[in-house]
This record gives structure tokens, sequence and C-alpha cells, in this order.
């Protein structure tokens, strides 16, 4: 049985992607800041083991890694925060919220990934949920942007280093969650498609045997795994 770490998995993407693999038999570790949230999203999931926590604390990355067991076959970093709201510019931006930022966006997900590293399995995959304010400059999108800019070049050096895994940096593209309404408060959102339309890019990369590297979800629906 194929096993597989979640991160930010209560709602949104996280979510959707994980009962998608959970529906397909894989045995998943998820977790998520809120407790009542990621209970109610766990028992949606036919085989896993819910940890509520953040991923900035040592101490939950920890008992994540501990919870999968000795084999890991894919780790998906997903959970990550926005900043403030609405985003402000470059000249105003909170340096302490800036360093939040960078803390759970990128820091904590190098973290993660040097724990579950000696637990991976060869063709292994991990995952990094990115952003195209990785690649595009938005006004006001400095920190999350140059956060998630940060994660896409360790994912790409990572890849380098580790030829025997498939390390990805994949844009899931916009969608209806929480998170994105945040980032567009005084917006009404619901034309974004919901966070379900960009799971069978990201399957694709999971199941099939792409190379490492960047993707978008968008581009990646119809590529047979």
């Amino acid at each position: 049985m194929a096993v597989g770490i979640v991160t930010g998995a209560s709602r949104g993407l996280g979510l959707a992607l994980a009962r998608s693999l959970a529906d397909d038999g894989w045995r998943l570790v998820v977790d998520a800041r809120g407790a009542a949230d990621l209970e109610r999203a766990a028992a949606t999931l036919a085989d896993a083991i819910a940890l509520p926590g953040d991923v900035a604390d040592a101490w939950h990355r920890q008992g994540l890694i501990a919870a999968a067991g000795r084999r890991l076959d894919l780790l998906v970093n997903n959970a990550g925060i926005l900043g403030p709201s609405p985003q402000p510019e470059l000249g105003s931006y909170p340096l302490a919220e800036l360093e939040r930022v960078y803390r759970v966006n990128v820091v904590a997900q190098l973290a993660l990934i040097q724990l579950a590293l000696p637990r991976m399995a060869a063709g292994g995959a991990i995952v990094n949920l990115t952003s195209d304010a990785a690649v595009e400059a938005y006004p006001g999108w400095g920190g999350y942007g140059s956060a998630k800019a940060a994660l896409e070049r360790l994912s790409a050096v990572l890849a380098a280093e580790r030829p025997d895994l498939r390390v990805y940096a994949v844009d899931p593209g916009g969608m209806r969650t929480r998170m994105h309404q945040r980032a567009f408060p005084d917006e009404d959102i619901s034309d974004r498609p919901p966070p379900e339309h960009s799971v069978p890019g990201l399957r694709a990369l999971i199941d099939g045997e792409l190379p490492s590297g960047r993707y978008r979800a968008s581009e990646l629906a119809g590529v047979p795994a």
C-alpha cells in the first residue's frame, strides 16, 4: 500500500487531493491547524491518520513523519499562509509578518522534506504547491510571491541533488478557496473553479513518470498516468 503525507488537508485543494488518493487505496497522514475541521475532513477519508498542528512547529513535523512509518512514497507540501490581507506593497510590508510567511511557506516545507527524505523510496514524489505569483510580478504580492519563488528554487535544487526522486513545484491555478478569497477580500471569486479542478493535474504527476520540474496543473489534466 502506498503511503503519503498531505499537509493542509482540512479543506480546499489539500482535502480534494487527499480524497482522490484515499479513494484509490492510499494510506494517508493529513494535517491542518484547525483540529475540528481536520477531524471532519479525515472522517471522509478511507484510511487516514489526522494530526492537527502547524507545520512551522518542529514537534508537529516529527509527528507527521513518525505516523507515516518506515516507508514514504509521497509528500505533498500544501499547507501555507497568505500573510496580511489585503496584500500590502513591499514598501509597507510588516517585516515580522514577512518572516512568518517565509517560516511557514519555505523553511517549514524544507524542514519536513529533510525529515521525509530518509524514508522515501526511489521514485517517490515530493509535490510542493506554488503559485503564478512566484514567477509573475503582481503589485502587492511581494511577500507571498517571493516565498513561493524561494520554494520553487529549493525544489529545483533538490531535484538536481536527488535524481532518484521526483520533485515537483506545481502551480495549481486560481481556485475558489478560503485563501483565495482572503487574497481578494473585496472581489467575487465565484467564477474561479473549485479545487477539485486541479486534482487531475496533480494526480498525473503523482501517478505518472514525468521528470522533476515546475508544472501547471491545468496543463497536466490530459496527461496519461
